[in-house]
């Protein structure tokens, strides 16, 4: 698909780049990355946001050289055929917000489990905090907004909904997103060459994990 009219100046040192999806994000990001031109590059759900020197580059030779770049073709969009079976204790101190989240939605908390686990979804991008990854896909009937008062401290490996979309956090940090349950999947390893065990494009399934 050509580039022309997708891309945008955003800002003095920003430039955004429209696209089709998240895997379409990520490839052209990756693309964008390996030429070094670029102070930094970052794939989002359906743009791409590069930052340049402004001191140095001028924003309609940025724009040049992203065409030249991406030869005027967006990238193929690339999808994982792998599915990454991710365990969950779902409610109970796992999970603070489980119960009231059935209370809401007016579920038991077995339907709500059935609604999350045991469908396969599609990471569409990490972002936030370090390996935090969002995960389309999930049921319209799981439709919950984000805390009005995020928490100051969230657990690594907490998997949140929010906005349609599955958070999990790969790392420990603040967030606001409504906590139905943690896994014991190694999200990050910092020996690891990445060191976090998710990226855009991979698909995914939760499944239900006994709890200790």
């Amino acid at each position: 698909m050509p580039l022309a009219n997708k891309i945008r100046v955003c800002g003095d040192d920003l430039i955004g780049i429209d696209v089709s999806n998240p895997a379409e994000a990520d490839s052209l990001a990756e693309r964008l990355r390996v030429t070094g031109d670029w102070l930094e590059v970052v794939g989002g759900i359906d743009t791409v946001v590069l930052r340049f020197d402004a001191a140095t580059l001028d924003p309609d030779f940025v724009v040049g050289r992203v065409h030249e770049t991406t030869g005027m073709d967006m990238p193929a969009a690339a999808t994982s055929a792998e599915v990454v079976t991710i365990p969950v204790c779902y409610g109970r101190e796992f999970g603070p917000d489980f119960d009231a989240v059935c209370a809401m939605l007016k579920l038991s908390a077995e339907e709500l489990v059935a609604l999350h686990a045991g469908h396969v979804y599609t990471v569409d991008m990490l972002g936030f905090t370090p390996g935090f990854a969002y995960i389309g896909g999930l049921d319209e009937r799981l439709a919950v907004p984000r805390l009005r008062q995020p928490r100051a401290h969230v657990a690594a490996g907490s998997v949140g909904i929010a906005d349609g979309r599955t958070g999990l956090y790969a790392l420990p940090g603040p967030g606001g997103w409504v906590l139905i349950g943690r896994t014991s999947y190694p999200l990050f390893d910092a020996s690891a060459e990445p060191p976090f065990a998710l990226k855009p494009g991979m698909r995914v399934r939760f499944i239900a994990e006994q709890q200790p």
